[in-house]
């Protein structure tokens, strides 16, 4: 089970941006791999921490974090992580400044530099789409495919942005680190720091001749077809990111991830509350009186139900099981028929005077039972 993200960095909900940085990276540092060698465990808790900042530095995702939870991203989704998918290429490439350029963040490697000793280009922007389903695909799940307009890698220069690979040189200023470091004499001894290099902005390398299809930025304006898993049980308002989806980065810098933000398609005749599924069933002052056996829609078909003679406007009918599955676990909500005895508006003369004599009838006069229940107590039973 994942573990709350506040808790993870150990901040509480009214933190603000600056705090919520601060305890990121006073976690990352101490599970930085440079300072862990080898020890898996903190590798793992150092990826946990990069997920719950990815969240909550974002507005709009601790928004719908702190309204749905992990629920918000989907199963096995804490956001743009995956789980925890994004290597540690990844984590540096996004969240390399939090380490900082002083000498203390490179003393554990900085935050730009690559598993290969090589900086990566800027990462790609995420994108955010919105997708609309319908009932069936909600409490079904769905797979769909969507074209999405956005910057793909150069498929002349394959993302390096160059000519050719000629047109790569090792960087004159920083000897290919992708880092400067200045020795500085103070009154408490020499002090080294390190930043990174103005000459190639942390990548190593410079180009010589700029790659003609994409002018050097190592991507283009271009289009890719997405699938998108849908898990069953989603809500409106709930997003999922989709890791590497987003915007192509420049110059080989990773991409930005796809937030998919969640819309219901309004049902003709059935309304969602929750897990639950409500449908208002009409029949007539016969029918009720003598019962019948009616169809009902429900989100993946007809089911037809009986109506006991004598039911009452009002009466709530549950079918179980036949609502909407819980997006992380078995629970399953019902569908709840609440019948309405239609009453008519215009009579003629000859059901006038038929109902005239009912009227008199002691058969007809309300004789509500201590067992039945009141309307405070339905409305209660149909959204517990």
């Amino acid at each position: 089970m994942k573990r709350d993200f506040y808790e993870i960095l150990g901040v509480s909900k009214t933190a603000s941006q600056d705090e919520i940085k601060k305890a990121y990276r006073k976690v990352a540092m101490q599970f930085h791999p440079d300072r862990n060698p080898g020890d898996k465990a903190a590798e793992d808790k150092f990826k946990e921490a990069a997920e719950a900042y990815e969240i909550l530095n974002d507005p709009d995702k601790k928004a719908q974090y702190d309204r749905f939870g992990h629920n918000a991203f989907g199963p096995g989704r804490g956001g743009g992580f995956n789980g925890g998918g994004m290597n540690m290429d990844d984590i540096f490439s996004q969240f390399g400044d939090i380490f900082g350029d002083d000498a203390f963040g490179s003393f554990f490697g900085g935050g730009r530099r690559s598993s290969t000793g090589q900086s990566r280009g800027t990462r790609g922007s995420n994108l955010r789409v919105k997708l609309k389903l319908n009932f069936e695909e909600i409490a079904r799940g769905a797979n769909k495919t969507i074209k999405v307009k956005k910057h793909v890698k150069c498929s002349t220069c394959q993302g390096s942005g160059a000519k050719d690979k000629n047109s790569v040189q090792t960087c004159g200023t920083c000897q290919g680190s992708g880092q400067v470091r200045r020795v500085q004499n103070t009154f408490l001894g020499q002090m080294q720091t390190v930043t990174t290099c103005p000459t190639c902005s942390g990548e190593g390398t410079t180009v010589t001749s700029k790659c003609t299809n994409c002018k050097g930025e190592g991507r283009v304006y271009g289009e890719e077809t997405v699938t998108i898993d849908i898990p069953a049980g989603v809500q409106e308002g709930m997003q999922l990111s989709i890791s590497g989806k987003g915007n192509a980065g420049e110059r080989g810098g990773s991409n930005g991830d796809l937030i998919v933000l969640i819309e219901e398609e309004a049902h003709p005749q059935l309304q969602r509350d929750g897990l639950n599924v409500a449908f208002d069933l009409h029949i007539t002052f016969p029918d009720a009186v003598f019962g019948t056996q009616v169809e009902v829609p429900t989100i993946d078909g007809r089911a037809k139900i009986k109506i006991p003679a004598g039911t009452q406007s009002g009466k709530i009918f549950r079918l179980k099981g036949k609502g909407f599955p819980h997006v992380n676990s078995y629970e399953k909500g019902d569908q709840l028929i609440h019948v309405n005895v239609w009453t008519p508006q215009h009579v003629s003369a000859e059901e006038k005077t038929m109902l005239e004599k009912m009227n008199h009838s002691t058969n007809f006069e309300p004789k509500p039972e201590k067992s039945d229940k009141s309307f405070f107590d339905k409305v209660r039973e149909m959204f517990s």
